[in-house]
């Protein structure tokens, strides 16, 4: 028998606390804002590993706080993780996770697997609930083969053979949906990695500066940083030498230094 629906009880969302927020927020209250972070990674798998890619700069509002930033971080010799989000938060997430992979190693006496990485990444992000803001990108090659994973800040996680992550992510996605085929070669996987970057660059304010790409194979790791510099400084083309007089002097005012120095003295006194 179905159980029979209650129509005295309100259905649907509740806005409640839209009216207690208003009404706090018109007694002087800080309404908490959503904060926007700028960055663009990616990832993508090809026929012997994974390549990850990532801009490098860093803003703190609309301020750009680093121009040449490392965002591709290391996990374990096989795994390495792209990071978007609050810049400290991603670092010592990964730093964290990293050390916990490295006795788990000397333990065992076997190599970590991309799978555990991820498993730890995201319990630990999960526990927080979102307040640590790390959105991640995990690439790695174990025993089993070639793995990418997206971790995003409040634990829930995807498994592509494409990623991208950040605020220039749709731009790079574009790139990626577009080009992107399998069993791409090394050299395919790293033009595709540093045209989506790039174009996380060109279309999105929160990101920009040069391109650093990672190269994560059975055998080895290529960590190969500003790639590409496509904002590079140029050289000043004109010449900016006013000769004086050029701004009119209106007024003109001399102090004698000697007697404001005596006077402080005599004050002093």
């Amino acid at each position: 028998m179905a159980a029979k629906l209650d129509v005295t009880q309100p259905q649907g969302f509740s806005f409640d606390l839209h009216v207690r927020n208003q009404m706090l927020e018109s007694r002087g209250a800080k309404v908490p804002k959503a904060t926007k972070t700028g960055t663009t990674i990616v990832g993508v798998i090809y026929k012997d590993g994974v390549v990850l890619g990532a801009d490098t700069r860093a803003t703190e509002g609309p301020i750009v706080a680093d121009k040449n930033c490392e965002k591709i971080h290391y996990i374990a010799p096989n795994i390495y993780c792209c990071g978007a989000g609050t810049a400290a938060d991603t670092e010592f997430t990964t730093n964290l996770i990293s050390s916990q992979l490295e006795l788990h190693r000397l333990s065992t006496g076997r190599q970590a697997r991309v799978i555990t990485a991820m498993t730890l990444l995201k319990q630990m992000l999960y526990r927080y609930q979102g307040h640590v803001g790390a959105a991640l990108i995990l690439g790695g090659v174990d025993v089993q083969g070639a793995h990418l994973f997206t971790i995003y800040p409040h634990g829930s996680t995807d498994k592509l053979p494409f990623v991208t992550m950040g605020s220039g992510s749709l731009a790079a996605m574009s790139v990626m949906e577009s080009e992107w085929k399998a069993d791409m070669t090394r050299e395919e996987a790293i033009d595709l990695v540093d045209k989506s970057i790039q174009a996380g660059i060109w279309n999105d304010l929160g990101s920009g500066s040069n391109v650093d790409v990672t190269v994560i194979t059975k055998d080895k790791v290529e960590y190969l940083r500003n790639y590409k510099r496509p904002n590079e400084r140029g050289v000043r083309e004109a010449v900016y030498d006013y000769p004086r007089g050029t701004t009119k002097v209106l007024t003109e005012k001399i102090t004698d230094l000697v007697q404001v120095i005596e006077g402080d003295a005599m004050e002093t006194d």
